[in-house]
Order: structure tokens, then sequence, then C-alpha cells
């Protein structure tokens, strides 16, 4: 059973930090492309980094771009969101979730229709 479950979230004050992490089990966290995906009170998901299954290559939505970091463990099953420099903008309930096997091409990944599992997610709350 593929089970993603993230954690790290909480409240912090604008220009803080915060690392979330997201354990996965169920499946080879080396064979899939993943994504941290973020979503406001009252909008829709809106999609925040991806990391390749190699995880040499990352991606990351022009409003965190050099203010998130997003790693991943593989031998620990883990993926990792270095969040740096934080503003109110960001509060939202971040989720990991991992890419469809039948999905290809960078091109697409920043749409959420192409994942097929989501954790719970976690709540992150900067204030001003």
């Amino acid at each position: 059973e593929v089970q993603l479950v993230e954690s790290g979230g909480g409240m912090v004050q604008s220009g803080g930090s915060l690392r979330l992490s997201c354990a996965t089990s169920g499946f080879t966290l080396s064979h899939y492309d993943m994504s941290w995906v973020r979503q406001a009170p009252g909008k829709g998901p809106e999609w925040v980094s991806a990391i390749s299954p190699s995880g040499g290559s990352t991606l990351y939505a022009e409003s965190v771009e050099g203010r998130f970091t997003f790693s991943k463990d593989d031998a620990k099953d883990t993926l990792y969101l270095q969040m740096n420099d934080l503003k109110p903008e960001d509060t939202a309930l971040y989720y990991c979730a991992r890419r469809a096997a039948w999905a290809a091409g960078v091109e697409t990944i920043r749409s959420i229709h192409e994942y097929d599992f989501w954790g719970q997610g976690t709540q992150v709350t900067v204030s001003s």
C-alpha cells in the first residue's frame, strides 16, 4: 500500500524557516517524480516544487524560487522541503504527491492531475 505522510508544519513569523518531511512507503521512491503542492484557504491547489527520480533535478514555482529547497533521502524513503524566508503568502496546507508512472516529461510536471497518491498534508502558517 502506497502511503505518504507529511510532517514538520507549524506556525512561524515572517522571515522564519521550516523543514517539511514526507515519509513514503509502499513503492520505490527512486523510480518516481515527486512534488510538493500547497493549498491556501479559499484557493485551489498550487504546485510548489518537483524532484526527479534520481534527485538530480529540481524545479520550483517562481513564487518560492530561491527560498525553498526540495531534497530527498532514498535510503530513508523520505522527502524534504526546506523553506526559508517564509512570507505570509506561504500560509497553506502542504502536500507531498507522487507523479503517476504514466506521466512523463517536464512540460506537464506542474499539472496536479498527473499525481496519483497524496499525503494528508501539513499546515504551515506564517504570521506577519
